[in-house]
């Protein structure tokens, strides 16, 4: 390959981009009317604008992407996180025009883009999967059957669903027949589709997903964990690796489980096998994301491996150049997703201009971002800012590295998760590894951030008033030393 094109935004682009010149291959950055000035845009090599700010009017358009792609003699497309990633139909018209997709083949992704879909092909190896029904399920009659079979608290999710759409918990009969039409109104606005399925509700799992890699020669292997947990809205916030939990035999079983996931659909590529765990260290199956994922620099720290570099070979017909015994933990990496969001006010998205934008920098600090200082935080497209992610080789020195790494982060103009990535550092419970899905639910309250910064404030004030009281003396108040009145300039400097 001579040159790729980047169908994406923001740091993922300008990350990729990053591994790709490396690798001695030029570059093409796409980009929106409201990313024209974006690193990523000014970084690549070419860049070419593909329309307006919202993202259906430009980072979507499958079909004008790929005619830039034609125009311009590219060799691969690699689709970041996101957008068209997981478009099985966006791959297969990228294969049939003799460019790569970095990516898995179609037939992978559409596999794995559809939750009952994954279940029928994991049928035929022993994975542990949650209770529930194999099939879409519409009758909400028959669903409340299905749920007196399973036990409450079930869950509904959509089959084509992520982030947490289409989602819903219900603890007893009575709120079935309403959750479940919400579920699929949903499912249907956010993905075109409206089938549903129940499963059982494990109420207080661990979020933990398996990174695997494949060639297209048939070797699969894994990368270890990655402990997901903390979340709002079923979507991350902070990852880690390894995971605390882990024993090396549930490691080499989960590891063994998210390959046979990978073999159930003929995998090539880099992606991710996610499970839940519960309280005794039973795992089940949740689902494959056939893509990168947000989380995988925490994956190639304590591997040494550059994911997307990985990606790029494999696209090229490559072998793995690496077996599972050549591959072993090293030290430890959290990652925190600094998003645009007010955590005192539920996690909502907050815009605005980014007036101070200073990341911090230092040993076993990176920091993968696609911002800059005075730039505008759209709200056409996620809220998330950059990546920090910490490493050392103890998990105490990486927590104590990224509390560090907070501190000196100076971000203002807008509302981020930087305060509360460094609660979570310092929480108890999180220092202990005790950690599940409901972590947020269970121990965050939005006034533990609004009392630090009262905290601050009153340091402040007390700093002011004994500075005031030691420049008493020296303070004229009404008269000067002629006992002339004093002229003030308040009046004129209005003019």
């Amino acid at each position: 390959m001579k040159k790729i094109l980047v169908a994406n935004r923001g740091e993922i682009a300008l990350r990729v981009m990053r591994s790709i010149k490396e690798m001695g291959i030029q570059t093409v950055a796409i980009f929106s009317e409201a990313d024209r000035m974006a690193p990523h845009v000014l970084y690549a090599d070419e860049a070419v604008c593909v329309g307006p700010p919202p993202s259906a009017q430009s980072y979507l358009l499958g079909d004008k992407i790929l005619k830039i792609a034609k125009q311009l003699n590219v060799d691969g497309i690699h689709p970041g996180f996101g957008f068209l990633s997981e478009n099985a139909d966006f791959a297969k018209k990228v294969s049939e025009a003799g460019i790569e997709f970095i990516g898995p083949s179609p037939k992978s992704i559409e596999i794995m883009g559809s939750k009952l879909a994954a279940k029928e092909a994991v049928a035929n190896y022993d994975i542990p999967m949650v209770p529930g029904t194999e099939n879409a399920i519409e009758d909400p009659q028959e669903a409340k059957k299905i749920a007196e079979g399973i036990g409450y608290p079930i869950l509904i999710k959509a089959s084509a669903g992520g982030g947490g759409k289409g989602m819903r918990i219900v603890n007893e009969a009575a709120e079935l027949e309403e959750q479940m039409q919400l579920a699929i109104s949903e499912a249907k606005s956010a993905f075109g589709d409206g089938a549903v399925f129940i499963e059982k509700y494990i109420s207080s799992p661990r979020h933990i997903e398996i990174q695997i890699i494949g060639d297209k020669h048939g070797s699969i292997v894994h990368l270890f964990e990655r402990e997901c947990s903390i979340q709002r809205r079923h979507q991350k916030v902070i990852e880690e690796a390894p995971a605390v939990i882990m024993t090396e035999d549930l490691r080499e079983r989960m590891g063994q489980s998210a390959i046979d996931v990978a073999r159930s659909c003929d995998y090539f590529g880099a992606g991710t096998v996610e499970f839940l765990v519960d309280e005794k260290l039973n795992y089940y199956f949740l689902e494959m994301n056939t893509r990168l994922q947000v989380e995988h620099p925490v994956t190639e720290k304590i591997t040494g491996i550059d994911i997307v570099k990985e990606q790029i070979k494999i696209a090229r017909g490559e072998a793995l150049s690496f077996k599972q015994e050549d591959l072993s933990i090293k030290g430890h990496a959290i990652e925190l997703r600094v998003y645009a969001e007010d955590p005192t006010n539920n996690f909502l998205p907050d815009i605005g201009t980014l007036k101070t934008y200073q990341p911090p920098l230092g040993d076993g600090i990176r920091v993968d971002d696609g911002f800059r200082e005075g730039m505008d935080i759209p709200i056409y497209y996620d809220p998330m800012i950059a990546k920090l992610i910490t490493y050392a080789e103890s998990r105490s020195e990486a927590i104590e590295k990224m509390i560090r790494a907070i501190d000196d982060y100076h971000i203002s103009g807008i509302e981020t998760t930087l305060d509360f990535g460094k609660w979570v550092m310092e929480n108890e419970y999180f220092q202990k590894g005790e950690l599940d899905t409901h972590f947020i639910k269970n121990h965050f309250k939005p006034e533990f951030l609004s009392k630090s910064d009262e905290k601050e404030s009153w340091v402040a004030a007390q700093l002011a008033i004994a500075y005031l009281e030691k420049n008493k003396k020296n303070s004229k108040v009404g008269g000067n030393n002629d006992n002339r009145p004093s002229v003030s300039n308040w009046r004129k400097n209005r003019s």
